[in-house]
Parts: C-alpha cells; structure tokens; sequence
C-alpha cells in the first residue's frame, strides 16, 4: 500500500515537472491585438459571424481579413469600439442594431422535434422529444441558429423583455433651452 502511493507521487511529481518544462520550452506567443480584440468582442461564440468563435473573428479583425462590423451580436457599438482601436473609419449605415434579443418558444406549436436543442451553442433551450421547449433566458445568447431549424416557426427572436434584475432607471433628457430666471 504504502510502495503504491510513493510510485504514484514520484510519478506524479515527474510528469508534473516534465509538463512545465513542455509548456515553457514550446511556448507560442499569441497575437496580442488578437487578444486584445476578443476582450472587446461578446464571447458568444455563435458563429453569425462565419467564423470558428469569437477567437476566429478576432484573429481575422486582427490581420485585416474581416471588416470591424462582422459581429451580428455586437452591434454598432462594438464596431465603433473596434474602428477605433484599429484607427479605421468604418460606415455604419449598414449595420443593423436592434439590441440584445433572446429566443422565445411558441408552446402552441411547438411540436418537440429537438432540432433547436441540436443546433443551440450554449445549451440554453430545454425539452425532450415530443415535449414542449423553453429556453433559459440568462443562457440565451440570441445568435438565432434555433431560428432557422425549426421546422413549426416556433421559435422567434425577441427583445429582452424588461424584469426588476435587468430595469434601469432611464437617463433624463437633455434639455438644450435654458430656464428663464425670476427677477
């Protein structure tokens, strides 16, 4: 018992230092404008973009090969954000920015084939087959790929609907004429 247990730390101990020395002999130093534009980016990995992830769009941003507006989920906001770190000007007439939205499941018609739950990303839709679907709104990263696979046009995007954990008290408007003063 006690020969077992020495064998597995010496064993331990050695892979643990062979491994250190691998990962600082073969280290890769990474893209650091790369990195810095996956920070900006949501983190989704929904694949709208056409890349692998988030990390693919941001290495393509990076070396040029895809425009700072082909984050769907981003909006026109993080395009801004990258136009000006990358120091480009960037139209933003095209680009539609219609907030964060959310899948919603139509339990009505529904019909439980489980093609949404196939396709979601984040594992954000529940059900089984046969049964009617929901989805968890703070996994939902509204990348819309259950969208298109539903074969009934139960699932729809939506805006995210306003509750008491996401309200904000609205910013007062900005008033540009001046009040009279009393004599």
């Amino acid at each position: 018992m006690l020969m077992a247990i020495l064998s597995l730390t010496l064993l331990g101990t050695v892979l643990g230092f062979g491994l250190g020395f691998a990962a600082k002999k073969f280290h890769v130093e990474g893209d650091p404008l790369a990195a810095e534009i996956e920070a900006l980016m949501p983190g989704s990995n929904c694949g709208q973009c056409g890349f692998p992830g988030c990390p693919g769009a941001a290495t393509a941003i990076a070396n040029g090969a895809a425009p700072v507006t082909v984050c769907p989920p981003g909006g026109k906001a993080l395009a801004e954000a990258l136009a000006a770190k990358l120091g480009v000007s960037v139209d933003l007439s095209a680009v539609a920015d219609e907030g964060p939205k959310i899948a919603i499941v139509a339990e009505e018609i529904c019909i439980g084939c489980c093609r949404c739950i196939k396709v979601c990303p984040t594992d954000a839709i529940l059900g089984a087959a046969k049964q009617i679907h929901n989805v968890i709104r703070e996994a939902c990263t509204g990348c819309g790929s259950c969208v298109d696979r539903c074969p009934t046009e139960a699932m729809t995007m939506q805006p995210v609907p306003v509750t008491l954990q996401h309200w904000v008290w609205p910013k007062p408007a900005v008033s540009t004429a001046t009040p009279a003063l009393a004599a």
